[in-house]
């Protein structure tokens, strides 16, 4: 297993390099080296790494969301308003909508199958746009008109309605029926996972300002924190629905709010 990650980090930060070099994004050669050395090519990854790796992925996204959420900005947010809003549905309902209308008559499939793959097609990749959003607000580009901070809001409560609709239009496929239910979970997910992320960020914001902790321990209690909502949400989800990816970075925006220094 230690040969196998080291020669993965190795083999991808080369890879990330020479697509750098040649203008193209660092993740793109990340993206080879797994290609190549996975199971498919050259199988040079143990097995043990590959059975965790839903696990793994998990865990890279919780870090991604929680750094985005500790660089937001609530002032940036509130400026951005009704946008950032229609961004969470719309961009997504557009492609739902455009896949139904053209792949029917383009690939030969039926009505169904064509909208669930407008949701499939639908869903953001955050592990790709949060770096990418991130370098912006770095930069500077784009920060005028809170650009970046309004695709970051966006993408994250995207996934969740995209989401509801591929489980929506795959029960039909399958012979069931849509539940009223069903997409009442999107709005009681989203909100729920806010006002726990919220909660819990202002939790911890106080616990900083009175124990002295190194910056470290500091991390790793937040990411401990985003692992059991993510573990909660998976056992518990028919009880009480709640985003935890959204809760993740709730807390980072309100641990900046509070605590700035500590962000």
């Amino acid at each position: 297993m230690l040969l196998s990650i080291a020669v993965m980090l190795i083999s991808g930060m080369f890879l990330g390099w020479i697509c750098k070099k040649m203008h193209l994004p660092a993740l793109l050669g990340m993206i080879f080296t797994g290609m190549l050395l996975g199971p498919y090519a050259l199988d040079y990854i143990d097995g043990s790494i590959l059975s965790i790796s839903a696990e793994l992925r998990k865990i890279a996204l919780i870090i991604i969301l929680a750094r985005a959420g500790l660089s937001l900005d609530v002032a940036d947010l509130k400026k951005v308003g009704r946008p950032a809003v229609l961004m969470c549905f719309l961009p997504a309902c557009f492609e739902i909508f455009g896949m139904i209308l053209l792949a029917p008559g383009m690939l030969g499939i039926t009505v169904l199958d064509a909208a669930i793959l407008g949701a499939v097609v639908g869903a953001v990749s955050p592990a790709v746009i949060v770096p990418k959003m991130l370098t912006l607000l770095e930069e500077g580009y784009g920060t005028g008109k809170s650009i970046p901070q309004l695709i970051l809001a966006g993408a994250s409560v995207d996934d969740i309605f995209v989401i509801v609709m591929f489980s929506a239009f795959t029960g039909l496929a399958q012979g069931g029926t849509i539940s009223p239910v069903s997409f009442l979970r999107i709005p009681l997910s989203i909100l729920s996972g806010i006002l726990m992320g919220i909660v819990i960020g202002y939790g911890l914001a106080r616990y900083f300002g009175k124990i002295h902790m190194r910056d470290t321990a500091k991390v790793l209690l937040l990411l401990s924190i985003a692992f059991l909502l993510v573990s909660a949400e998976d056992r518990f989800t028919d009880i009480l629905p709640f985003s935890a990816l959204i809760a993740v970075m709730c807390i980072g925006i309100s641990l900046k709010r509070e605590r700035t220094a500590v962000a």
